[in-house]
């Protein structure tokens, strides 16, 4: 009933994702609020904001791949034990 090497895989990539965000998004809040009102800083403001969005976009992407991932290797995983049980009958 233990945790497969894949999931355990599956598990580490999405707690790593994870983290990765929320130390990008404390990097760029802090950068956010040390900033000036200058044209160029404003600017510089609306580029991070849009990087922040496609950040987000794309790992809430990737999420949706690790859960399919997740269902693909629970299916699987069911599918091996109902041949072992099958076969011991």
């Amino acid at each position: 009933m233990g945790m497969g090497i894949a999931e355990a895989v599956v598990v580490l990539g999405v707690v790593l994702i994870f983290f990765a965000f929320i130390c990008t998004t404390i990097v760029i809040m802090v950068k956010l609020l040390k900033g000036g009102a200058s044209k160029t800083v404003q600017k510089g403001h609306t580029d991070e904001a849009r990087m922040i969005q496609e950040i987000y976009q794309g790992l809430a992407r990737m999420e949706e791949r690790v859960e399919s991932l997740e269902t693909i290797l629970m299916e699987r995983e069911r599918a091996r034990k109902e041949r072992e049980g099958n076969g011991r009958i």
